[in-house]
């Protein structure tokens, strides 16, 4: 029964992991340590000062080690993720510069830990990759342990949470993440957090329904509450209403029918109805994401990010590291094709950790290939390690934010040095492997026909191809709602792209987020392309919504969609032609959450 003193009310937050849950709120570590005093040290107390930090350190270590142990058997995949935490305990932006801190400026260690969090938050926001902009959320997780044990702060456990409740909590680390019994935890909504969340990341694996990113959740809910959470929208609901708890209790219902019937067809082959097949890929960011490719039936991985390598430690990974990663993802999915990204970050400002190098726009400047070019030596490094890697299995190579020919001419000619090198040495490699590009710089598309005499096959980054077409950073909340995937202009460009592409017959993929949403997909087999990626959770539903569509149909649509003047009018004539299959395939899908369609 709800309490009938309260009034309804509705809170909007970021749809982190899909479903629906109903139960009583608990609320967990709200305190948080966040107010560190300052205080001065004398000369002779800077190395007790260093010794009590290491201390610290040491037991974080502990405590994660236990947490690991402890996991459940369906994080076990992902175990990566707190095994990266205990690597940035020692990571020479994190150890390193608070340890030079207490000894520079005779500070507590509170103190000086707080200031070296500031100062990489900041680094990692400037960042242009939304995935790499989350990371600076690890470092704070992993501060926040260290903090806790130099403060003598109480840690409370998931684990020791006794009955079945929906965590409220201002935010949650991948380490309390991990210890969520789903006996016991229904779901969980938070003040903080995003998508790209390693924490997102383990609820999306444990299949619990999570709201992040909500502001100040903790000041509205209290215990034993009963709230609901809708996981695919990113609504939770406080005091809801007797009409509003039985309309959320069909919708849950419908729900788990729905992830049933699709994931039942996960490892169908995406083929039309009149006998078109696409490959749908996985993307991932770490090796040990290609089981959940697997256990999604994606049929390769279409984008294999690299950045993470070079970021969570204290140093440059040399060949043999990145050569056995590479290796361990080739091998786990060959014969199926891997196709590696190669570095895209602004490298300067993350590998040199020097706070007084500022990019006034990141997003423009020495990032990816440019930066790749710019230094020769760690770009040669990467390349030998793809090259011996792809001994083993099938793989790719995708350069990212190529926007000239020169770039691509460049590019091959090191590629060249590094094969003749391996080979001159005797290494046992494989140089016939297919070399892309990303089409995600307007450039870039421009001079399609140009690049296509270069390289065998194009992959558009829609993620920054419709950002930089558009004008619009998506992480800006006045003019995010410009940001349309359906927009006539991003339309025609891979209209262009993918006309070179036919023309020149060399392959055309899709690897940004656009891929991944089914009311796309008319569009996308009308135009043509042969491949897409995603992340591996979209791979069913897509898959499912090809397998009830005609691609000569999708052909013949395309020249209705190119008369439309706005996003939104695609997206009408899109609900229009094909309302039937969205309903069952999309909209369906979304009514057991609530009508966002």
């Amino acid at each position: 029964m709800t309490d009938t003193c309260f009034k309804e009310i509705r809170l909007t937050g970021i749809n982190a992991s899909p479903g629906i849950c109903i139960g009583k709120a608990y609320l967990f570590d709200i305190e948080g340590v966040d107010v560190v005093k300052k205080y001065f040290i004398s000369e002779d107390d800077v190395q007790n000062e260093i010794k009590r930090f290491k201390i610290a350190v040491n037991k974080a270590k502990g405590q994660l080690l236990t947490i690991i142990n402890n996991a459940p058997e369906g994080l076990r995949d992902h175990s990566y993720i707190l095994e990266t935490h205990k690597v940035l305990l020692k990571d020479k932006m994190l150890y390193g510069r608070t340890i030079e801190i207490i000894k520079n400026e005779k500070v507590n260690a509170e103190w000086a830990l707080k200031k070296v969090v500031s100062e990489v938050k900041s680094m990692f926001k400037k960042m242009s990759d939304s995935y790499l902009k989350e990371r600076a959320t690890d470092i704070v997780y992993v501060s926040d342990h260290i903090m806790r044990n130099l403060v003598g702060a109480e840690t409370k456990k998931i684990a020791d949470i006794d009955k079945r409740v929906i965590l409220v909590a201002n935010d949650l680390s991948p380490a309390e993440a991990s210890q969520i019994h789903l006996e016991l935890i229904k779901g969980f909504v938070t003040d903080r957090g995003g998508k790209a969340s390693h924490t997102s990341i383990i609820a999306r694996t444990l299949e619990i329904p999570a709201v992040m990113g909500l502001g100040n959740v903790t000041n509205i809910i209290k215990n034993d509450d009963l709230i609901i959470i809708d996981g695919t929208v990113g609504t939770v609901i406080v005091y809801p209403t007797e009409e509003t708890l039985l309309e959320y209790e069909e919708r849950s219902t419908k729900y788990e029918e729905l992830k049933a019937a699709i994931t039942r067809g996960s490892h169908l082959r995406a083929e039309t109805v009149d006998g078109f097949q696409i490959k749908i890929m996985g993307n991932i960011e770490l090796p040990e994401e290609v089981v959940s490719v697997i256990n999604y039936g994606g049929d390769g991985i279409g984008l294999y990010r690299t950045e993470f390598q070079y970021l969570s430690r204290p140093g440059l990974p040399n060949e043999y590291e990145l050569f056995d990663k590479y290796k361990d993802v080739i091998e786990v999915i060959a014969p199926k094709p891997v196709t590696i990204r190669t570095l895209d970050i602004n490298g300067d400002k993350a590998f040199n950790n020097n706070s007084d190098y500022v990019e006034v726009n990141p997003a423009l400047g020495l990032r990816a290939i440019r930066y790749c070019l710019k230094n020769p030596d760690i770009f040669k490094t990467q390349l030998r390690a793809i090259l011996r890697a792809a001994a083993f299995g099938n793989v790719r190579i995708l350069i990212p934010m190529i926007s000239s020919y020169e770039e691509v001419i460049e590019t091959k000619k090191i590629l060249n040095e590094v094969a003749d090198s391996l080979s001159k040495e005797g290494t046992l490699f494989n140089r016939d492997v297919e070399l892309g590009i990303m089409i995600e710089v307007p450039s870039a598309a421009i001079i399609a026909d140009i690049l296509s005499e270069e390289v065998d096959f194009f992959s558009l980054g829609t993620n920054d191809l419709i950002q930089y077409s558009l004008a619009i950073d998506r992480g800006n909340r006045d003019v995010a709602h410009l940001y349309h995937s359906l927009h006539p202009a991003i339309i025609r460009m891979i209209k262009q792209v993918a006309g070179v592409a036919r023309d020149k017959g060399i392959k055309l993929f899709m690897c940004g987020e656009m891929a991944s949403d089914p009311i796309n997909l008319p569009v996308l087999l009308g135009l043509g392309i042969d491949e897409l990626s995603m992340n591996p959770q979209s791979i069913p539903a897509v898959k499912s919504m090809i397998r009830a569509l005609k691609v000569e149909d999708a052909k013949a649509f395309m020249k209705d969609v190119l008369k439309q003047n706005t996003a939104s009018e695609v997206e009408e004539l899109i609900k229009a032609t094909y309302g039937s299959i969205l309903f069952e395939k999309v909209y369906a899908r979304r009514k057991a959450f609530g009508d966002r369609a």
